[in-house]
């Protein structure tokens, strides 16, 4: 080759090629299937053994929900609705649940008063959000606070000052602790902020609620617990519940761990004895026994004595994991707090508890996800919850029978609120993932 032509041949690209987009088996879903479902003769055979299980549960149970009744007016003429349709009992009869979805959402709660629950739902999400999602004005915190005083107002009704008086009790504590623990020392100032608001509630608060509305009568239809029911029921007690026993199980972690010997044997105690006690028991002892250590004459709401139940029951239960994610910090962070000069109370607040509640993250909503399922014992002690409600509907001569249609539906509602859960916990665990 000349010299000439070698020189006007260029070697170095002026143009580029066009993307071009991967080949099928290297992206996207056949990508994944092949290296999760095909990558070996093992994994295809258990994933066809697979679909042809789910095949075979699905092309049953399908039909049998999507070719239901939902006109019959009962058990009787839905099947005869059904078996004229050619499919004799071989389908479901949602008849049941278009009749009494209202019963098995608010129980017996009387129905021109619907709107102060679907107010006190709609006012919970509103409170709850800025605890969930950080990015929201901190603002809102303030009604987060006030909200469990609303809706209590709203579910039981009466006059606006029993709320009131008992916020009150809240107010009192903790100016005990603000003013006192300077006067007596911390401990001091603890134990005062939890005496003064007992004090309060027990021997004041009645009075004062009772003179206030002879003053200034402010209230809404009162409706008794008896007529709680349903979801609404199952909400409440879970919800409350969930609430309270993470501040309670906090402290009940940190006492457990106290060098103060009194408040160790104390919180040690109680968390191994309710741990070693069935919910069950202790929905008894609410339903039964609590009022024999009340002052006579005390009348104190079934639904309040299950919800104080649950709630100690779970947060023994919290306090254990939130120890587990204590225990699971390295030393050095205790020993970086105390080399800041941070006091105990700060060093738990601002290191410790942050990254220990991170930690705790799985342990915390596999127990709300428990307590909220655990909330359908109430109806062994009849209350009436949705398992409650679903032999009241079945007493009915219309729907005497009917069992798989009410137990799906019920089912499918608290596997939305848990999912629910879980899918949060995820979210909340990526979103405070450090990494290496």
């Amino acid at each position: 080759m000349s010299d000439t032509h070698a020189q006007t041949v260029a070697y170095v690209r002026d143009t580029m090629l066009p993307e071009q987009s991967p080949p099928s088996t290297a992206a996207g879903p056949i990508k994944w299937a092949v290296e999760n479902l095909f990558s070996s003769v093992l994994n295809t055979i258990l994933t066809l053994v697979s679909i042809y299980f789910l095949w075979a549960v699905l092309a049953e149970v399908l039909p049998w929900v999507w070719h239901g009744s939902w006109t019959a007016t009962s058990l009787r003429e839905c099947r005869e609705v059904i078996a004229a349709a050619g499919r004799e009992h071989g389908a479901a009869c949602w008849s049941v649940i278009g009749e009494r979805y209202l019963q098995l959402f608010y129980g017996f709660y009387p129905s021109d008063l619907y709107w102060r629950v679907n107010l006190a739902f709609v006012l919970m999400l509103v409170a709850l959000a800025p605890v969930l999602f950080s990015n929201l004005p901190r603002k809102m915190l303030w009604f987060s606070a006030l909200y469990p005083f609303v809706a209590f107002w709203l579910f039981w009704g009466g006059s606006i000052w029993t709320p009131v008086v008992i916020l009150a009790g809240f107010v009192l504590g903790f100016l005990a602790l603000e003013y006192l623990s300077k006067m007596i020392g911390s401990l001091g100032g603890v134990i005062a902020a939890l005496l003064v608001p007992v004090i309060w509630w027990l021997v004041l608060a009645g009075p004062v609620a009772t003179g206030l509305h002879a003053i200034l009568p402010i209230g809404i239809e009162e409706v008794e617990s008896a007529k709680f029911g349903g979801f609404m029921l199952s909400i409440i007690i879970g919800v409350t519940g969930i609430v309270l026993s993470l501040p309670i199980g906090i402290l009940l972690a940190l006492g457990r761990q106290s060098d103060l010997m009194i408040v160790k044997a104390i919180c040690v105690g109680f968390i191994e004895f309710i741990r070693g006690v069935p919910l069950i028991t202790l929905l008894f002892v609410a339903s039964t026994l609590l009022n024999y250590f009340l002052p006579p004459g005390t009348t104190f709401d079934i639904v309040l004595r299950v919800i104080i139940m649950v709630t100690l029951f779970a947060s023994a239960y919290m306090a254990e994991v939130v120890r587990g994610g204590l225990a699971a910090l390295p030393t050095g962070q205790y020993e970086a707090a105390d080399a800041l000069g941070l006091d105990y109370w700060k060093a738990t607040r601002l290191i410790t508890m942050p990254q220990a509640l991170k930690i705790s993250i799985p342990g915390i909503v596999s127990t709300f996800i428990g307590l909220f399922k655990d909330t359908t014992l109430v109806s062994i002690i009849g209350l009436l919850d949705p398992i409650g409600l679903t032999n009241t509907i079945r007493a009915d001569s219309n729907w005497n029978g009917i069992v798989w249609e009410l137990y799906g539906f019920i089912a499918l509602m608290f596997f939305i609120f848990c999912f629910s859960m879980s899918r949060y916990s995820m979210y909340l665990e990526r979103k405070l993932k450090t990494g290496h």
